[in-house]
């Protein structure tokens, strides 16, 4: 079994900065995509931001030239730096692993969520 851990959610001022943290462990053969999802009140979950395990990135329009993602592949996580935050960012972040725990075995993992509310 794979467990993700968040960590960095909390109340920021609009145009402050929060990074988040997301640990995975467990039975970790090897991570592929490391992503961060999030969802707002009546809204679907969305992609903000992913990265490979080459380090190659993809991010949400909404979000580009503000957040950055990055990872470190020898403790099994993955950041967001996000700065000039907007109130339009507030949501409940997930953190997303596609782990292969075989050789022949993989699967996308969810952290619990972490919220962050961007508000003045």
């Amino acid at each position: 079994q794979v467990q993700l851990v968040e960590s960095g959610g909390g109340l920021v001022q609009p145009g402050g900065s929060l990074r988040l943290s997301c640990a995975a462990s467990g039975s970790i053969f090897s991570i592929n995509t490391m992503g961060w999802y999030r969802q707002a009140p009546g809204k679907q979950r969305e992609l903000v931001a992913a990265i490979t395990s080459g380090s190659s990135t993809n991010y949400a329009d909404s979000v580009k030239g503000r957040f950055t993602i990055s990872r470190d592949n020898a403790k099994n996580t993955v950041y967001l730096q996000m700065n000039s935050l907007k109130p339009e960012d507030t949501a409940v972040y997930y953190c997303n692993a596609n782990v292969r725990t075989g050789i022949l075995r993989q699967s996308d993992y969810w952290g619990q969520g972490t919220q962050v509310t961007v508000s003045s």
